[in-house]
């Protein structure tokens, strides 16, 4: 269950309680609309049913127990993380099959990686280096568990992840043969075609990708290793991996929230991808209206992050925000609609990196705030 703001001290520790309307909640706050979210995570689950594939969601998008249990019992198979702290969060939070999609070399690392089976949970990690597989072994045979293990491909992004080759084949072998660990397939994300604006040029990205995974999954067969997991994807092209009929499993994330630089990303028919709703906002306070035609919020970049631009100003296109610095946002308000003390809801230009900034989700239903969650897996990144 979420855990209550009611256990806390009766001080504003959190920005709102439970039955507040939307005007009473403390500003800045990351606020969730309870009813997009929930239509974004049927929508999503829906599409990867008709395509035949599993939804391994993202965690490391909103960081929360709470989401990732509405995310599974949609019909989810399980989380993806990026870091071991952050996994530890989701097993120790009761979901039971997580996908570290990245590589651990830390022995430190491994060891806590190899300890989290004993919290009841399946755990699945990437590499993309041979030498990885001792480590992995030694820590999994250590602790009386097993590692599952995906060989990541790079499939254009440039990042992690090891080229199409007979290397693929040798570490495949050198996991199957490796006490305490499982092949269990290929990771292969192409996190350079997500935000692609165009439809033809991302299409045209995923299936170079696509191709080449191809031959990676077809060269395993033959030497004997069937692939049980060929996951990537993300929410500006999972239509094009689900439909690919080589990967079973997609990886997106941030579908479930929405943010402004998502939603540039375009349809074949020149439409947001998949007409997934905003369901993430910053909630602002305006506490500065001295000029005609600007407004100063109080969220500024340690409430939202800016690194894939400002945010938009949800419900007034006539608006936009002009700057933010470390504790004010600047609105233009041509129309001088905004009053001091009225809120707005700013829609994030990255959802990812601006949970990370929050202790809490208020959880709003209409005008009411129905829960808070927290943010799980906050700040954990090692």
């Amino acid at each position: 269950m979420p855990m209550s703001p009611d256990a806390l001290d009766p001080g504003y520790d959190a920005p709102a309680r439970p039955g507040m309307t939307e005007a009473e909640i403390q500003t800045p706050a990351l606020i969730l609309d309870a009813a997009a979210l929930e239509r974004n995570i049927a929508k999503m689950q829906a599409l990867a049913d008709d395509m035949g594939v599993r939804l391994r969601v993202h965690g490391k998008m909103h960081k929360s127990v709470d989401v990732a249990r509405l995310q599974i019992a949609a019909g989810a198979c399980g989380v993806c993380c990026q870091k071991v702290s952050e996994a530890e969060a989701f097993a120790r939070g009761g979901i039971t099959d997580i996908l570290v999609s990245n590589q651990v070399r830390d022995p430190a690392k491994i060891d806590r990686l190899a300890r989290m089976p004993k919290l009841g949970c399946r755990v699945t990690v990437c590499i993309d280096d041979i030498d990885n597989v001792a480590g992995l072994s030694e820590a999994a045979q250590r602790h009386g568990t097993e590692l599952s293990v995906l060989v990541e491909i790079d499939c254009g992004t440039g990042r992690c992840g090891v080229p199409p080759g007979p290397h693929v084949i040798a570490m495949a072998q050198a996991v199957a043969a490796a006490e305490g660990l499982r092949f269990a397939g290929l990771q292969a994300y192409e996190g350079a075609a997500q935000h692609i604006r165009d439809h033809a040029q991302r299409k045209a990205t995923i299936e170079n990708a696509v191709s080449m995974v191809r031959s990676v999954v077809d060269d395993l067969a033959e030497a004997g290793f069937a692939c049980e997991i060929v996951g990537g994807a993300g929410t500006g092209t999972f239509r094009f991996e689900g439909t690919s009929g080589v990967y079973n499993e997609l990886q997106c994330g941030s579908y479930a929230f929405m943010d402004a630089d998502y939603q540039k990303v375009l349809d074949e028919d020149g439409t947001p991808i998949s007409d997934f709703e905003n369901a993430l906002f910053v909630l602002a306070g305006v506490m500065s209206k001295v000029r005609p035609g600007h407004a100063v919020t109080d969220a500024g970049i340690k409430v939202q992050a800016v690194d894939t631009g400002l945010a938009d100003v949800f419900g007034h296109p006539e608006m936009s925000m002009i700057r933010a610095s470390d504790e004010h946002g600047e609105i233009s308000d041509p129309g001088d609609v905004l009053k001091v003390n009225d809120r707005v809801r700013l829609v994030p230009g990255h959802c990812d990196p601006t949970c990370n900034l929050h202790d809490w989700y208020v959880v709003i239903r209409g005008d009411v705030v129905e829960a808070l969650w927290p943010v799980s897996a906050r700040g954990k990144s090692w």
